[in-house]
């Protein structure tokens, strides 16, 4: 999958719009567990622990370092029929994480958050919009979290 393109039909889809706050970062994070769940994908397997660090990343991440004050983010989760799609929204365009994070220092307090997304995704990447960014990972359903080698 391409960092643009996307398989034509999803199996399932929910979008859930969050306050920019700590408390809607682990709302995501809930949530996201919640809605695997009723999909199919069962609490605690690879799967649902990758993703739910993904979005417990990326999340993290648009209240961190995208917040706009009175702005919310945006949750996407698509599931199609090999791979899951997280995609978190934010509002602040300026602030885009780099294309390849770089491992944190040692005693370093932050800047894991990237490098475990990579870690964890088939692919990951960024989408400009006019108004903000996407920052988005794919996750293989066949083999859980892990990439190709």
């Amino acid at each position: 999958m391409s960092t643009e393109a996307r398989p034509a039909t999803p199996v399932r889809e929910v979008t859930e719009r969050l306050s920019a706050t700590p408390r809607g970062a682990r709302l995501a994070r809930r949530l996201a567990r919640y809605h695997l769940d009723g999909w199919g994908i069962a609490y605690d397997t690879e799967l649902s622990d990758a993703a739910e660090a993904v979005v417990a990343e990326l999340a993290a991440n648009a209240v961190t370092h995208g917040r706009v004050p009175g702005r919310d983010f945006e949750l996407c989760l698509t599931l199609f029929a090999d791979t899951l799609r997280v995609e978190v929204t934010d509002t602040r365009t300026e602030r885009r994480p780099p294309k390849e994070p770089e491992p944190p220092l040692p005693q370093g307090e932050s800047g894991r958050g990237l490098v475990i997304v990579a870690a964890l995704a088939a692919e990951w990447g960024v989408a400009g919009r006019e108004v903000g960014k996407t920052v988005w990972a794919c996750l293989r359903l066949d083999t859980g979290a892990q990439k190709e080698g």
